[in-house]
């Protein structure tokens, strides 16, 4: 199932809604609406400083993650990133295919 590292700060609205529910408030609603997608949250952090949380989910394709990524950028309450984390055994695979590539001038 693919990976994604999640990486999201809070506008001041966010935040006005994440005093008023607290973290676990805020966890409860991130479970529900990745596993309403087939996935699983493997760790969410809160955090300060460029990102206020940060988070590695589970999805069962890339279009489940921008569903969501969709539907929480829409309600202005967060500002986020998305990046998708590939095993050790997927770089292997990557690695040893071949890709018809020409560096620009070369």
């Amino acid at each position: 199932m693919p990976k994604f590292l999640i990486q999201a700060s809070y506008t001041p609205e966010g935040t006005k809604g994440l005093l008023r529910e607290g973290g676990s408030g805020r966890r409860a609603a991130v479970d529900r609406v990745v596993a309403e997608l087939g996935g699983t949250v493997e760790l969410l952090y809160f955090a300060f400083g460029e990102d206020d949380l940060v988070c590695v989910i589970d999805l069962p394709d890339p279009v489940s993650m921008a569903a969501i990524s969709l539907a929480v950028k829409a309600s202005g309450a967060l500002t986020t990133r998305a990046t998708p984390l590939l095993t050790v055994e997927e770089i292997d695979q990557a690695s040893r295919r071949q890709v018809a590539f020409r560096a620009p001038g070369a």
